[in-house]
């Protein structure tokens, strides 16, 4: 969608090692040789590290506004240069304006870098013309857990940066460990006769900033939700959080890891996972900004999809007189949460702002 401009800030673990695995990658470069810069810091900071890319690409823009501010104010620049520097000023922060702007700009300047102070200042920092497109990627060990603290920290500064959450619901790269995003019931490291207590919702913390775009996804459950999530999170001016359904291995899928985006679709189905999208551009126009995208749920499957699981199987083999308490308080928990989205789509948020 925008990986010919996009920068990549990648915790350490499962996606940065497909990420940066010799000698494949899943990132490609067009016909003009650009793509996505890629770069992996560790589980703690991964977000102040994107947040860093983001304020430097920042003050370097800002320096090119500086130059052509000058030059524009300098009587000898000619018209045809103060109107392509106008232009990039007013469209810098929109990605098509500045790409466009950015066309007419390179030529002009590399041609009077000589003999123009300003000029060569452009020319030098011609690579950032055009509007980056920040993203920010880690798991929910990171995201949920270690990094939480710097993820909040991130989104609290109100900075335009996308950052992407693939939820496996389990610290995955480092042997299984429980993570606050494991749900209720499941067994994993450290909640080796299942969780008992319930998942985190990181997505409906980060709504209560009010500026903060966030959107809940699943793939292989809804693929123009997806998109449409996805495409919003990166043109709304300001941070954004997306967060995934990711099958994992340590989920133990009884139908195969080919089947994961099928397991989504389950997922999603019964009650288990629940798509939706809070976009604070929305509440300006007098608009309730929570939209719940998910279908109204099949919970008679909820207990079918546990049990196609080994992580939450095993309970039921290893501890068969706790298996029905735990997966019944998982479910319970699951339409609470339901029960809490539906509140807030259907809240009248004309009347809110009012108040």
């Amino acid at each position: 969608l925008f990986g010919d401009r996009e920068m990549v800030a990648n915790a350490t673990g499962c996606s940065s090692i497909y990420s940066g695995s010799v000698p494949s990658t899943p990132y490609t470069t067009n016909e003009k040789g650009q793509g996505p810069a890629w770069a992996n810091s560790l589980f703690e900071d991964f977000c102040e590290f994107g947040l860093g890319m983001e304020l430097a690409n920042k003050k370097l823009r800002n320096r090119l506004e500086e130059a052509m501010k000058s030059a524009i104010a300098n009587e000898a620049t000619p018209a045809e240069y103060k109107e392509a520097f106008q232009e990039w000023i007013d469209g810098r922060n929109d990605a098509d304006k500045s790409k466009a702007a950015a066309e007419k700009i390179i030529p002009l300047v590399e041609a009077a870098k000589d003999k123009c102070a300003a000029c060569a200042t452009i020319a030098e920092f011609k690579d950032y013309l055009v509007k980056r497109s920040q993203w920010i990627i880690g798991g929910d060990g990171a995201s949920y857990d270690i990094g939480y603290g710097g993820l909040d920290h991130v989104i609290a500064s109100g900075e335009d940066v996308n950052i992407l959450v693939l939820d496996t619901e389990v610290y995955s790269n480092t042997g299984g460990q429980s993570s606050k995003a494991t749900p209720l019931g499941a067994i994993a490291k450290f909640a080796a006769s299942g969780k008992r207590v319930r998942k985190k919702d990181l997505g409906m913390i980060a709504t209560t900033y009010g500026y903060v775009y966030v959107a809940q996804i699943a793939m292989g459950a809804d693929q123009a939700q997806t998109l449409k999530a996805i495409r919003e999170a990166e043109a709304y001016p300001g941070p954004s959080l997306v967060i995934a359904y990711a099958p994992c291995i340590n989920h133990g899928l009884k139908a195969g890891m080919g089947k994961s985006q099928a397991e989504e679709a389950k997922a999603v189905e019964c009650g288990y996972w629940h798509l939706w999208r809070f976009n604070p551009a929305l509440e300006e126009e007098g608009k309730n900004p929570f939209s719940l995208d998910s279908k109204e749920p099949n919970w008679e499957g909820f207990q079918d999809y546990l049990k196609g699981e080994v992580r939450f199987a095993s309970v039921m083999k290893q501890y068969p007189a706790e298996a029905a308490d735990l997966f019944a308080a998982c479910e319970d928990m699951a339409k609470k949460r339901y029960a809490s989205y539906k509140r807030m789509a259907a809240m009248d948020w004309s009347d809110e702002k009012a108040e």
